[in-house]
């Protein structure tokens, strides 16, 4: 029987040593080692598709983000600049592409940060959730929230191109939208004009008993503050099939509604219930497309109509 004990205490420790050792491992890979692609000589953007790398953090060497660009050749200083949030892919040079023709038609700089992360279909804090959180739930500084990078982003861009812009639209689908709709209730301070945030998977929820990223528990974010900024809840009409995509399906998740659509919905009437009760200043909208399911070539289409009804953010 001793022997039978010892057997089970050496396997168990054994075991703990093993998991001990795969969390420091991943601790260290994800977050100490550099990652990312070669920084890039500084230099102005090109006319047309361009592309450069820079460190993401202004206070950390330890990586690096790759950021597309397309520039008309009618854009000049103080013309709209529209930031474009990839989806779940990562897939940014796509999402630029799809933005190509809309730039030329209305004279946009199109700014596409690539979110690159090998295991992106097994972690999504570092990307639609902010990365306010470390995969292992402990609490990045500011200065490496996945929204610091989108403004660090924007000081660069305006510093090497000689830029005066104060401000910047956005756009992002499916898990770009969850990370646009989060950036401007967890950083209201951004310089962002206006937001669009289209076929989100699911949404943080104006509640601070609800853990994050479902809830604002722990997140110390001014809704009064987020709601004073300009945001449209862009939806499909036809995107009601939770097949499509990457579609959470925790409790918590389902709780905000059977599919995109449902969700959405959810989300936008919990805000307004909540600025209603508290006769706050809303100047958040909800769209629906029509004819439209889970395309974010389709629904960067519609979201031009918002872009194009902004203040100019070249001049505010």
């Amino acid at each position: 029987m001793n022997r039978f004990f010892r057997i089970i205490k050496k396997v168990v420790l054994y075991t703990l040593a093993i998991l001990l050792l795969l969390s420091v491992t991943g601790y260290v890979y994800l977050y100490v080692l550099p990652k990312g692609p070669e920084i890039t000589a500084t230099r102005k953007i090109n006319a047309g598709t361009d592309s450069f790398v820079i460190h993401a953090y202004k206070e950390s060497e330890r990586k690096s983000i790759r950021v597309w660009t397309y520039k008309p050749e009618t854009w000049n200083d103080k013309d709209k600049i529209v930031f474009v949030m990839h989806g779940g892919g990562r897939n940014a040079d796509d999402y630029l592409n799809a933005w190509i023709d809309l730039a030329n038609e209305n004279n946009l700089l199109i700014i596409a940060p690539e979110f690159e992360n090998k295991f992106s279909k097994y972690t999504t804090n570092d990307y639609q959730e902010g990365n306010l959180f470390t995969f292992f739930g402990s609490k990045n500084p500011k200065t490496e929230w996945a929204y610091t990078v989108v403004e660090n982003i924007f000081d660069h861009i305006k510093s090497v191109n000689n830029i005066t812009n104060e401000q910047y639209d956005i756009f992002g689908h499916s898990a770009g939208g969850q990370f646009v709709h989060r950036m401007v209730m967890l950083m209201p301070e951004s310089r962002i004009g206006t937001a669009i945030a289209a076929n989100s998977g699911f949404y943080s929820l104006p509640n601070e008993n609800l853990a994050f990223p479902y809830g604002i528990k722990n997140t110390a974010t001014d809704l009064q503050k987020s709601y004073k900024k300009r945001m449209i809840v862009l939806l499909g009409e036809l995107d009601n099939d939770p097949s499509l995509g990457t579609f959470r399906t925790t409790d918590l998740a389902m709780e905000q509604g059977a599919h995109r659509l449902e969700r959405g919905t959810t989300f936008f009437n919990a805000n307004k219930e909540l600025v209603d009760k508290n006769n706050w200043e809303f100047n958040w909208t909800i769209d629906t497309v029509k004819n439209t399911g889970h395309n974010y070539k389709k629904m960067s289409e519609s979201a031009i109509k918002w872009i194009n009804t902004a203040p100019n953010n070249g001049n505010k």
